[in-house]
């Protein structure tokens, strides 16, 4: 003979599950919001000397502030290797990568690349401006999207 769950048992533990899964969501959105930065998260990698790609990289960065508004999104432009020379003074771009730093886009440096132009040419490159220097442009990129930064590379 089989025994049948009394309703009452039955709807009971529905809603204990149901309250359950309500407190499950709670605390993963309080997660999600106990996080103070902003919506949305950018890396942009320069690694190329092209000229053109330099200035898509700062039209991609410009866009996405304009698109979701600079309070909601946090850019970050990575170079290295050739494309260090996007954040020189020897950059076509120098001027306006000097503004957009000022307007809460971060420019980050590959210090292994500097320091290997640094070695064949004999002196360290001269950075603009709002420019900082982390120790590999690659390894910046990795950490930023491991923090959920979105990766592009024009």
């Amino acid at each position: 003979m089989r025994k049948t769950m009394k309703p009452v048992y039955l709807v009971q533990g529905l809603i204990l599950g149901a309250m359950i899964t309500l407190a499950q969501i709670a605390v993963a959105d309080s997660t999600a919001m106990s996080d103070d930065g902003p919506a949305h998260k950018l890396v942009i990698q320069v690694s190329s000397a092209d000229p053109v790609t330099h200035k898509i990289a700062l039209n991609n960065a410009v866009n996405m502030q304009k698109a979701y508004g600079m309070d909601n999104i946090a850019v970050e432009v990575v170079a290295y290797g050739p494309g260090l020379t996007l954040l020189t003074d020897k950059s076509t771009e120098s001027e306006r990568v000097a503004s957009l730093a000022m307007q809460d886009i971060t420019f980050s440096a590959c210090g292994n690349t500097m320091q290997k132009v640094a070695k064949k040419s004999g002196s360290m490159p001269v950075l603009i401006d709002g420019v900082q220097v982390v120790p590999a442009g690659v390894q910046r990129i990795m950490e930023l999207q491991e923090s959920g930064y979105a990766y592009i590379r024009p």
